[in-house]
């Protein structure tokens, strides 16, 4: 006898297809960044909204041509009556930035011829852009966008008896050019731009305030002035020692653009990234891989957690978090699974929290997480994370 024909019923059924998870959020969503920048801060803030960040922008100094400056005029018009054997020439807005002031004063096209002339060096690509958009060419750019491989590439080539115009990039350049003196050279500093402060102080007060009280993940550098110029402001507020600190725990990060512009940082022991070519596409995709992996993954009642910025990531989901709550959880994680004491956790909310702030802000980390167990109370003790004895599957 034939067994019976299946029906619907009793037929196997298949498992239900899985829904569409949460999605995973774009590398920088949930952070704060902010850009220092005079020059390109919206493109590069553009290029970090691209990636999910929120970005401050707060220029760290302020570039003034010296257009009408009588030094330029002079040192112009010194290279035209008698040619440099050597230019080098270090950034492609100061190069530009020389003939354009040039071209106001009828001096343009002497000096070009006289350029002519001479040997151009290019510290960079930018560099190097200028000198061909000027109808030049230049006869070597270092690989490393480095001062020092052009310093290096002079003296091993020989520079006693010759004469060598250095284009400075608004900060002298003392030891580049003592070292070609030195080597016998007859040195012209090209003081085409200079740094000073910037427009709105204000603003940067605010950016290194956020970042000593923890609301800037990363601080982008594009320039070695920026850096100085935002350790100098640090230290007329008084704020330099807690910026230090903070930037030395790793919190901002110091995203820069390149090891020339991370030397102000370096010189104070604060810790710096930068990628291996120095544009600020590279430091951003640089900075979008860097920055999510300072924030480690944790096992918690059965679910992943990750801080992020000014949010939590549960299960892949981004969950934004009000700045209490997110205290709270930074404070929690910081030693996952150990009960944290109320007055511990009352001490990370402020010195403005009252006595109930604590319970407060567990209240709202619970519902803002979608997940009241993560947030275990020990009776009479505090609060810790439920963090799993074994990884979660």
């Amino acid at each position: 006898m034939s067994p019976p024909a299946a029906t619907a019923s009793s037929r196997p059924q298949a498992p239900p297809e899985p829904g569409p998870g949460p999605s995973d959020p774009a590398p920088l969503e949930g952070f704060t960044v902010g850009v220092t920048a005079s020059r390109r801060a919206e493109e590069l803030a553009a290029m970090l909204r691209r990636k999910g960040a929120e970005v401050v922008c707060a220029p760290a100094l302020r570039i003034v041509p010296l257009s009408d400056d009588e030094r330029l005029t002079d040192v112009s018009r010194a290279l035209i009556d008698r040619p440099a054997d050597v230019v080098v020439a270090t950034t492609g807005i100061g190069f530009r930035g020389w003939l354009e002031a040039c071209e106001t004063w009828g001096l343009a096209e002497p000096l070009t011829a006289s350029l002519r002339s001479s040997r151009l060096l290019a510290r960079g690509p930018k560099a190097k852009g200028a000198i061909r958009a000027a109808g030049l060419t230049e006869e070597w750019s270092p690989p490393s966008e480095s001062s020092a491989e052009v310093l290096d590439r002079l003296l091993e080539g020989g520079v006693s008896g010759l004469r060598v115009a250095v284009q400075l990039h608004g900060e002298p350049l003392p030891d580049f050019c003592a070292a070609l003196r030195m080597a016998g050279a007859e040195v012209v500093q090209v003081p085409v731009y200079r740094w000073t402060g910037p427009e709105d102080p204000a603003a940067l007060d605010r950016l290194i305030e956020a970042a000593v009280g923890g609301g800037i993940d990363a601080l982008t550098f594009t320039s070695a002035p920026a850096a100085a110029g935002l350790l100098q402001r640090s230290r007329t507020t008084g704020a330099y020692r807690p910026l230090v600190r903070a930037l030395r725990a790793g919190r901002p990060m110091a995203m820069c653009v390149g090891p020339v512009t991370a030397a102000p940082l370096a010189a104070d022991d604060v810790p710096t990234v930068w990628p291996a070519r120095g544009r600020i596409g590279a430091l951003v995709r640089r900075l979008a891989e860097e920055l999510p992996r300072t924030c480690p993954e944790l096992p918690v009642a059965g679910r992943r957690l990750r801080l992020r910025g000014r949010a939590a990531q549960v299960d892949g989901e981004l969950r934004p978090l009000t700045p209490a709550p997110m205290r709270l959880l930074r404070e929690l994680a910081a030693r996952p699974g150990r009960v944290r004491h109320r007055s511990e956790l009352l001490a990370a909310l402020g010195p403005d929290a009252d006595a109930h702030a604590v319970e407060t802000a567990v209240a709202r980390l619970r519902a803002a997480l979608g997940d009241a167990r993560m947030i275990q109370t020990v009776v009479k003790r505090g609060y810790r994370l439920a963090l799993d004895a074994e990884p979660c599957e």
